[in-house]
């Protein structure tokens, strides 16, 4: 071989092992450099990173408002539950825990499912819904109205199942025809189609504050699917006529019956409106009476008989008369830290489907918190909207805590990290 090639063939020999050598040395760098890094970040954020656990802030938020939450209806109930139950003041606090105790079993289960499963079973879930609210119809009701299913230990209330399956279904709708959702047939019409079947059967019960709180349910889900803002007005104005209609043809009886008193509770004119405003009344005098700081756990003077039924739909003014205004507020801002942490992980789920799923499964509490407040302080007519929580009841907890688990499901593959 001549010398030229021969020294040609050494040049890119040693060029070869030189190549070679500062591949080796780089990757030695990025081992020591880069990769622990990686694996201290990781470390450090394990609860918080793209599939490494649930999110942990949202978590404890919901188990201190559900401690809370009990503790208050033990407060507001023991009163009641020892009259109505035979001496037993612990009747609706040891059921509570029962339905505490199956409800965070399913959020735990929830927050392992694979929620991109329930993309595929959306219709039959709907399907669901309105099997349970037509099963309803057919049961003997309770002071005029049929709300609930008997099961022996507790009762399922279907408006509870119609929620989720409206969230759920148009979470599934508005991610499979996201770039048509601005055309009316594929916004509009759906929602008309599936809220109106709802509405109808809520109608049957009578349960108007079901119907109030699946519509914005409702207009939520398709405005953040896509749907033009030009359709909100119209179908706005289309439930003021369709309300007005019913109202003169006497259509909305229960509903008319409900909204006698709204807004009197403080004025003194006959018995019977003394009576009406029975309720609203007493849950004025629970909150005015509570001042800024409240009269201590435990020391509210409403829960004994005079606010019917405290441990329910009007457990707020117990609380506030007992923790207060600053008490009060305390508790709205954990609530409002609650919705805007569900929705910060929603908004970075790595799908369409997460991101509309969760930020309705949140909506849905920041909605039942903003009525229920509205309701207590004669704001709003006096109708059944539970405090999620707080409120006793069976049904609307265990369907809120796995609910709740589905937004947990959805954080541990969401992009929750700063960067």
């Amino acid at each position: 071989m001549a010398p030229h090639k021969r020294m040609m063939l050494k040049a890119d020999v040693n060029r070869i092992y030189d190549d070679e050598y500062y591949s080796e040395q780089k990757i030695k760098q990025e081992k020591f450099f880069v990769r622990p890094y990686r694996q201290r970040k990781m470390k450090k954020t394990k609860w918080f990173s793209i599939g490494m656990g649930i999110d942990l802030p949202f978590c404890i938020i919901i188990l201190i408002l559900l401690t809370i939450g009990t503790i208050m209806m033990f407060s507001a109930s023991y009163a009641f539950s020892y009259y109505t139950n035979d001496g037993d003041s612990y009747f609706y606090l040891t059921r509570q825990l029962m339905f505490i105790v199956l409800g965070i079993v399913g959020m735990g289960v929830m927050s392992f499912f694979n929620y991109n499963k329930l993309h595929r079973i959306a219709p039959i879930v709907l399907a669901i819904s309105y099997l349970a609210l037509l099963i309803v119809l057919v049961l003997p009701g309770t002071n005029g109205v049929k709300r609930w299913i008997p099961l022996g230990i507790f009762n399922i209330q279907p408006s509870e199942i119609a929620k989720f399956a409206i969230i759920l279904f148009f979470a599934h709708w508005a991610s499979k025809y996201y770039n048509k959702m601005q055309f009316a047939r594929y916004s509009v019409l759906p929602g008309v189609v599936v809220f109106g079947t709802t509405a109808l059967l809520l109608f049957l019960e009578p349960h108007y504050s079901g119907i109030v709180i699946l519509a914005l349910l409702t207009v939520l889900m398709l405005y953040i699917g896509g749907m033009q803002t030009k359709y909100l007005f119209a179908g706005f104005a289309i439930m003021v006529g369709l309300v007005l209609v019913l109202a003169m043809t006497g259509g909305l009886s229960y509903a008319m019956s409900r909204m006698d008193g709204w807004g009197q509770a403080l004025v003194y004119t006959d018995e019977d409106m003394w009576q009406t405003t029975w309720q609203t009344r007493n849950s004025l005098y629970a909150i005015g009476s509570g001042g800024l700081w409240g009269l201590g756990l435990g020391q509210s003077r409403q829960k004994y008989l005079y606010l019917p039924e405290p441990q329910n739909d009007f457990i707020f003014a117990i609380v506030v008369e007992e923790l207060g205004l600053i008490g009060g507020i305390m508790i709205l801002l954990i609530f409002a830290l609650l919705v805007w942490r569900g929705i910060t992980l929603s908004l970075r789920a790595k799908d369409k489907f997460g991101k509309l799923l969760g930020i309705g499964l949140t909506s849905q509490i920041g909605i039942q918190v903003v009525l229920n407040i509205l309701v207590i302080t004669d704001w709003l007519p006096n109708t059944g909207i539970s405090l999620p929580f707080f409120s006793y009841g069976g049904s609307s907890l265990i369907m809120l805590l796995a609910q709740m688990g589905i937004v947990l499901s959805i954080s541990r593959t969401a992009n929750i990290e700063r960067q």
